[in-house]
């Protein structure tokens, strides 16, 4: 993480979780990572490697309008499905405990709602890890699926009026360009 927290409220923030020794659990990161690497961040949105900070984040959650977590997710899918949950359904994705960090996730959603005036809106967007073993390496489910999160993310922030640019010395970006309807 770098950076200060935002000092005014953020329309949209973009925040990438997990632990990059834990094989696919790192995928967050690595979206946000691919992200940054090949888009241009529009004014109002603000992409954050969150790694496993947990409540360290509190913070930049409190000042955001809107937070879609880009995470690991468990669920009863092939490795590399991509998840969407919103609203109610992202907490009891964060409570069931896939990786460590994710107990921090909750309890830094609990924290933004003890605390009040938090995000209005939690989405997840994750892809369903094969392993979360100690690895430096995703698996090749997850990581052939990365760019199908990205592309997922630029369009959740494209539905919301935020349209990331290819950065123009970026050749070939690592995903198609959003489009709206």
């Amino acid at each position: 993480m770098t950076g200060s927290p935002p000092r005014e409220r953020t329309p949209l923030l973009i925040l990438g979780l997990g632990n990059l020794v834990c094989a696919d659990d790192g995928l967050g990161i690595e979206a946000v990572r691919r992200i940054t690497a090949g888009w241009q961040v529009p004014q109002g949105v603000h992409v954050l490697d969150g790694g496993t900070l947990g409540l360290s984040l509190l913070p930049w959650l409190m000042d955001a309008d809107e937070v879609l977590l880009l995470d690991a997710v468990a669920a009863d899918a092939r490795p590399g499905t991509l998840i969407r949950l919103t609203g109610d359904a992202v907490r009891p994705a964060v409570r069931h405990r896939l990786s460590p960090h994710q107990i921090g996730v909750a309890d830094l959603i609990d924290g933004a709602d003890l605390l009040g005036d938090g995000p209005r809106q939690i989405s997840l967007l994750g892809l369903v890890p094969a392993s979360i073993e100690l690895s430096l390496e995703r698996t090749p489910e997850v990581e052939a699926a990365i760019d199908t999160l990205v592309a997922a993310a630029l369009m959740f922030a494209a539905a919301r009026g935020f349209a990331f640019r290819p950065h123009a010395d970026v050749a070939s970006p690592a995903s198609p360009t959003p489009t709206t309807s």
